[in-house]
């Protein structure tokens, strides 16, 4: 079992320390007996111990920075929502696949914001300009919030925040099990709580460093049990030897361990692997031992919004996967809700 995130290294922006989530946090590590150091920006981390890429790319990834978001104007989000809102950026699992490898670049520690009520502020702005229609937003672009928020609790406070908005609804994803403190906030169904779920082969060759599927199928029971709506994430779509196979007994397991009232407000959303070329080049280099299949010969090559095309499966593949899991959903979840298959 995946323990709670512990940082074995915290560093602390001399802002953050003028708000009370910093000098909570600061106390709370010093108590824990973790080391903490000075920097003057949450961007600039610099002296990472590590004598080449690979250890220094681990020593990141198990390193928090806490510091203050000074952007508060907020991206527009992924399918599932209009905005992302910025609680934390970077993520301790080690998914081989993840576009936050290629996002975060150089700079692959885990950042939390202090200034939860000023994200919370604009968020109300972005709110009152769209009101009366609903805005949705999406706190897990760039991180898996609930791997931090056992130390945190801001998206506990996010949760009750916009449980208790007339026109906002707040949405995440995680693949970590750690959810225990988020079981009492006062949500009132305005929050989705959704997990990511793939077959066993994926978790076990690709997703080190997180929750493993049993166990995030019994936090998605204790999260329906505590009356928020639910949903997961198939992601990535990987064609393996046995794929078919794989996903089959992966939604089999959830049907089987779910509450029959957990499936009535349920959603899906299915995403293929796809890669870019820079992507590869950062994968490559921080995980040589790979089993991922990154050759651009045997995908379909698609433009991107931004000048940097993808690599996705061939048409006739995307059809197969389509037509299997959408089979599978319609077989075992016929209430549920596929959001997109992209």
């Amino acid at each position: 079992m995946v323990k709670p995130f512990t940082p074995q290294l915290v560093y602390f922006e001399p802002g953050a320390l003028e708000y009370p989530l910093g000098k909570t946090l600061v106390n709370k590590f010093k108590e824990m007996g973790i080391e903490t150091r000075q920097t003057t920006s949450h961007n600039q981390i610099r002296n990472l111990p590590g004598e080449n890429h690979f250890q220094k790319y681990r020593i990141a990834k198990s390193t928090l920075v806490v510091g203050v978001r000074k952007t508060l104007k907020f991206d527009t989000s992924k399918p599932s929502a209009e905005y992302a809102i910025p609680f934390a950026t970077g993520c301790m699992g080690h998914c081989h696949y993840c576009y936050l490898q290629t996002t975060m670049g150089s700079k692959p520690y885990i950042r939390t914001y202090v200034n939860v009520d000023e994200i919370l502020e604009s968020a109300e702005s972005y709110m009152e300009e769209r009101a009366p229609d609903e805005t949705r937003f999406e706190a897990s672009c760039t991180s898996d919030i609930v791997g931090v928020d056992h130390l945190t609790h801001s998206l506990k406070k996010a949760i009750e925040y916009f449980g208790q908005s007339k026109y906002g609804k707040l949405r995440f994803v995680t693949k970590f099990a750690h959810v225990d403190h988020l079981l009492d906030a006062n949500h009132n169904g305005k929050t989705r709580f959704r997990f990511s779920i793939n077959d066993d082969y994926i978790i076990k060759y690709f997703e080190p460093g997180t929750s493993r599927l049993n166990e995030r199928i019994e936090a998605a029971i204790k999260v329906a049990n505590a009356g928020y709506p639910l949903g997961f994430i198939v992601a990535p779509i990987y064609l393996h030897e046995g794929w078919k196979e794989g996903y089959g007994e992966m939604f089999q397991k959830l049907e089987a361990e779910l509450p029959s009232f957990a499936k009535k407000n349920l959603t899906f959303e299915l995403i293929q692997h796809r890669f870019t070329m820079p992507a590869k080049r950062v994968i490559q280099k921080n995980y040589p031992m790979t089993k991922l299949e990154l050759d651009e010969a045997k995908r379909k090559y698609k433009w991107g919004k931004y000048g940097i095309g993808k690599y996705v499966y061939k048409d006739e593949e995307q059809e197969d996967i389509k037509d299997t899991l959408g089979g599978y959903l319609k077989r075992y979840f016929p209430e549920a809700k596929m959001e997109y298959f992209t």
